[in-house]
């Protein structure tokens, strides 16, 4: 497995712990920033890492800033993006088993270096279970590939 990982100057920390995590579980890793105490904008950290994620450069990604609502908004934004914004351990696992998710954003300031560790650990080792789920995840990827609306989605599947 292969993962690109960021953060804005709300995440820096939190982004050394999961690298830290990412070696001890020899996680291949791309490290896409930021650098610095000084205000970034989260978009240009967490676009760049969800097309990595989309154009299959890389299997997953992570993305920290201060709330992880602003990284998850924007990497939601790149087509082939399942970015789910996780504070807790059940979380991190019921949406890689039943969502699929292909990122993971967590806020610094809602949890500390210990439970995002546990959090990254958990959705990192998690397979998707795939059954019932995967019909679900299917609707999403034909809605947002075929720009199509709601209505015509149900004659799709």
């Amino acid at each position: 497995m292969k993962v690109a990982i960021a953060s804005d100057h709300g995440g820096m920390n939190i982004r050394k712990e999961i690298i830290s995590l990412m070696k001890e579980m020899n996680i291949e890793y791309v490290d896409l920033g930021c650098e610095g105490n000084s205000s970034v904008d989260y978009p240009d950290y967490a676009i760049p890492v969800a097309e990595k994620v989309a154009n299959g450069e890389v299997d997953r990604g992570i993305l920290i800033c201060g709330t992880g609502i602003g990284m998850s908004i924007a990497a939601n934004k790149v087509n082939g993006i399942r970015c789910a914004l996780v504070h807790d351990t059940f979380s991190a696992k019921a949406t890689r088993e039943h969502n699929d998710t292909n990122i993971l954003s967590m806020g610094e300031r809602v949890i500390g270096p210990g439970l995002a560790r546990d959090i990254a650990r958990i959705w990192l080792t998690t397979p998707f279970e795939g059954g019932r789920h995967a019909n679900r995840v299917k609707k999403i990827s034909i809605y947002e590939a075929e720009k199509i609306t709601f209505a015509m989605l149900g004659s799709r599947i």
